[in-house]
């Protein structure tokens, strides 16, 4: 059966019936030019976040003749530009536009609802395909490896901003916001993000699209103070100064900054690059200067606190006498070995404790495994690769975060992309990876869905989506109102 279903999308040229058909133009034999979609090359990309679109996005550039599949585990495409950015960022969703174009083009089609690994091999794909891009990005956490960290109420970023962004395995987490203090563990963009959603006003967020559950959350929240904790200093901080920036002008709230941090501050910043001098000075500003009349009266009208805390690592999450939940955190009193990006964090033996009710760990994702027959550097979390070639594997490639770790901003994702991209086409170009021969692409693949039950989504079927949700999201004032289960996804899409 394998074998004749693998020469139906051949025998299908003649009935004119598929995608595939409507790409030919009265072709003569199988290699002839205008048989365009049988001999032009074709490439898989799998996962359709910001690294998958923006690779699709230069191999059709790149090459005229190059079509691509994007597959997809959600029914919704986007990754962590739907899921990740956090709600008070619409100009960073813009991306979206981009990557619309190049679904709509002629020479991409978009696969949702098909779990590769899972529902389809790598090896089909591999088989299917002339080259195969692995995009997935990173869905793990990376682990604190303290006592406790499994209690109620603590929580990983990932999981936290997957709740309050909508990603239907995060719908369950319901986090537990009857509490005075949060502390975020790790000081990078998205400890900021997790930071300034618990203090924001909820009038600036339910005019966002933060989801309908989070936000009613967020309305009955407790939290009135926020600490953000790093195992280094002020000068090794990992956020960036627009979302420092973003912090010190919340409205409703105040700077905590401890004075002391900074220390020996001024006189490194001489050496410091600009990007680094800035933020540094930025908060040194905050946390030095006396404000002027009209910020110390802001100041002081204010009902939410949030804090830097440095030189401090989690050594235990405290738990009720019922050993339940958390009601604290022991922390690690550090000092700096070394200078600048290169300090290393070492215990003194002293240690803090913190009462809080709620741990939220920001210290970064990680990717999995999606296939045995892929290389993984479990260490790393990464698939080896040069220059997005996944190593001792012609034709396969990686991109994104899995290509490089969790780093970055969504423009370093892009360039990251591009130069995996470059490397597909220069293979196709040398004969690296072999474009002569025919392969059947998503026609094969369709059919082994088929044959186990798989229906996938397309970008049309996304756009209904899309659409129902910006009505209802206009219906309450809001951007867009998600649908928050892959069941509810899947019904609209199938209309």
């Amino acid at each position: 059966m394998s074998g004749r279903r693998l020469l139906l999308p051949w025998l299908s040229l003649r009935t004119g019936r598929s995608r595939w058909t409507g790409r030919l133009h009265d072709g003569v034999n199988a290699c002839g030019r205008a048989a365009f979609s049988i001999c032009s090359p074709k490439v898989c990309v799998v996962g359709s976040g910001p690294a998958g679109f923006y690779t699709a996005q230069h191999l059709i550039k790149a090459r005229q003749d190059v079509e691509v599949d994007i597959y997809e585990r959600l029914p919704v495409p986007f990754g962590l530009v739907r899921f990740g950015v956090a709600p008070d960022h619409p100009e960073v969703k813009n991306v979206i536009n981009t990557f619309t174009l190049t679904a709509r083009n002629s020479r991409c089609s978009f696969y949702g609802n098909v779990n590769v690994g899972k529902d389809v091999s790598i090896e089909e794909l591999r088989r299917a395909y002339h080259a195969v891009v692995l995009s997935y990005g990173a869905e793990g956490n990376r682990r604190m490896g303290v006592p406790g960290e499994d209690l109620a109420g603590v929580y990983s970023a990932k999981d936290f901003v997957g709740w309050y962004n909508g990603l239907p395995s995060c719908q369950e987490l319901s986090p537990d916001l009857n509490c005075e203090t949060a502390v975020i563990l790790g000081q990078g963009n998205v400890a900021l993000d997790v930071a300034r959603i618990l203090l924001a006003p909820t009038d600036i967020l339910k005019k966002t699209d933060i989801t309908q559950p989070a936000l009613e959350a967020l309305v009955k929240s407790q939290v009135r103070r926020v600490l953000i904790v790093g195992r280094r200093g002020p000068m090794q901080v990992a956020c960036t100064i627009k979302e420092f920036r973003e912090m010190v002008n919340l409205p409703d709230t105040r700077p905590e900054m401890v004075v002391d941090d900074f220390e020996g501050v001024k006189e490194a910043l001489k050496d410091l690059p600009r990007p680094r001098k800035r933020l540094t000075e930025l908060m040194m500003k905050t946390a030095l200067d006396i404000p002027g009349e009209k910020e110390q009266e802001r100041q002081n009208k204010a009902s939410r606190v949030w804090a830097f805390r440095f030189l401090r690592s989690p050594i235990e999450i405290m738990a009720n006498p019922d050993n339940n939940r958390t009601v604290g955190i022991r922390l690690a009193v550090n000092r700096l070995e070394g200078s600048g990006e290169g300090a290393q964090a070492v215990p003194t033996g002293e240690v803090e404790d913190v009462t809080c009710g709620l741990v939220i760990s920001s210290i970064g994702y990680k990717s999995l495994p999606i296939d045995p027959s892929v290389p993984f550097d479990s260490h790393k979390a990464i698939v080896p690769n040069n220059m997005g070639r996944v190593q001792h594997t012609a034709g396969l490639y990686c991109s994104g975060w899995l290509k490089t770790g969790p780093t970055g901003v969504i423009a370093t994702t892009m360039n990251n992309s591009f130069d995996t991209a470059r490397s597909v086409v220069e293979d196709m170009e040398s004969g690296t990876v072999d474009v002569s021969a025919a392969k059947p692409g998503s026609q094969s693949i369709s059919g082994l869905l088929e044959e186990r039950g798989v229906k996938p989504v397309t970008f049309s079927n996304w756009e209904k989506i899309d659409s129902l949700e910006m009505s209802r999201g206009e219906a309450s004032g809001k951007p867009r109102e998600k649908l928050l289960t892959v069941e509810e996804m899947l019904q609209v899409a199938r209309k």
